[in-house]
């Protein structure tokens, strides 16, 4: 793997948003998700991907629509993103003025991380724990 390539994404957090192209540009301009892809007219987006520039995760991500078989209320879901520099992270965060919801910090499970809510009320938790190694 190479500093260019990652994974191929195999578990995406998937979200609806009353504003779906507000929510890209927040999650791109905020946090560093790179856009690879784009689906809709307008203001309306069908499908949308966004990597996560560190590893091999990813969001999709569309505009609500009532009545669909997958339909969630925007707003409801929360994420936790991996990063190796929370830090600075967490300065990009309070400089496009994100909504802190837990400051940064280190935690008794020796993670150091923060968490925001998004515009559209979802939480993200942004910190360097990356879960538990997968026993043989």
């Amino acid at each position: 793997m190479t500093p260019t390539t990652s994974p191929t994404p195999a578990v995406w957090l998937t979200l609806q948003a009353a504003d779906a192209p507000a929510l890209i540009d927040y999650l791109v301009e905020t946090f560093g998700f790179v856009q690879t892809a784009r689906h809709g007219e307008g203001d309306t987006v069908d499908h949308a991907e966004l990597l996560w520039p560190e590893g091999a995760g990813g969001v999709m991500l569309g505009s609500h629509r009532p009545g669909n078989v997958w339909s969630r209320e925007p707003g409801t879901a929360g994420g936790y993103v991996v990063t190796t520099d929370p830090d600075t992270l967490y300065e990009r965060a309070l400089r496009r003025r994100a909504e802190v919801v837990r400051p940064l910090a280190d935690t008794d499970y020796g993670s150091r991380e923060f968490a925001v809510r998004d515009p559209e009320g979802n939480l993200w938790s942004f910190g360097t724990y990356a879960g538990t190694p997968r026993t043989a």
